[in-house]
Order: structure tokens, then sequence, then C-alpha cells
């Protein structure tokens, strides 16, 4: 079963919408629950580390999560950056990966402003230094 847009709770898009204009958390992780409906699984306080953010996804399981990321440029100016990841483990079972891979369009559309997409099968693809390095250069 595919995820629509309908599957989208209205908290992970109201909440998002908050993160995204005041930037009152570092983070969200999303879970489908029940094989069509995305929910928010973990919200990280404002400040929480990049580390935390990635510790929540599970070992055997799918997940979308948001990431803000915040760092200077090159000249010194600040820039916050919000990036979408998919994460897909190598060890999750094929139905919950075939189900998150179908719905991760309808979620991307109903969370607009994403900078960046990262889409990552195993911990080493989640390095925090080359996702902000890409961001530096506007890939």
């Amino acid at each position: 079963m595919s995820l629509s847009g309908a599957g989208v709770s209205q908290e992970c898009i109201d909440t998002f919408n908050d993160m995204k204009k005041k930037h009152n958390l570092s983070y969200l992780i999303f879970k489908i629950e029940g094989d069509s409906k995305v929910n928010i699984e973990h919200k990280g306080e404002k400040g929480a580390s990049y580390e935390e953010f990635t510790s929540k996804f599970p070992e055997k399981e799918p997940r979308y999560g948001v990431f803000d990321f915040e760092f200077n440029l090159d000249d010194g100016r600040p820039q916050s950056k919000l990036v979408f990841f998919y994460w897909g483990p190598d060890s999750a079972a094929i139905r919950p990966k075939m189900i998150y891979s179908s719905g991760k369009e309808a979620i991307k559309n109903k969370l607009t402003g994403l900078s960046k997409e990262v889409q990552a099968n195993d911990r080493s693809e989640l390095d925090k230094e080359t996702i902000v390095s890409e961001l530096k250069k506007g890939k």
C-alpha cells in the first residue's frame, strides 16, 4: 500500500512548518503507522545534536527525518537549511522499505521548504561533514 498526500498527519505538517519558521526544533523523525499514516515519532528540542538525531534511526526499520542544519558559510555568514532524510537500512525487511520508498514523495510534497534530500542505507551515508559540505556548495 502506498501513501497518498492524505497519509501525512496534519500534526506532521504543522510541526514542520513551525520548525521551518521558528527554528524551535532541531529535528523530526517520522514513522509510518499501520502501513498508511505518517506520524511524528521523535522531536529534537532546539540545540539537539545531529548525532542524537541519527541515533534515533532504528537499525532494522526505515524512517523519514528532517534535520535543521545550522552552519557558517566560508565567508562567516550563518545559514540554516532543512534536510530531508530517507533512512532505509539494508537490514530492514522488504515490505517496510517498499512502503517507505513509495510514500517518500507524498511526505516531501507536504513538507515544503526542504533544501536537500539524503537517502541512506547504512550509517556511513549519514556523515555530517559531507552533508554540510554539500549544503555549502548548494548541492
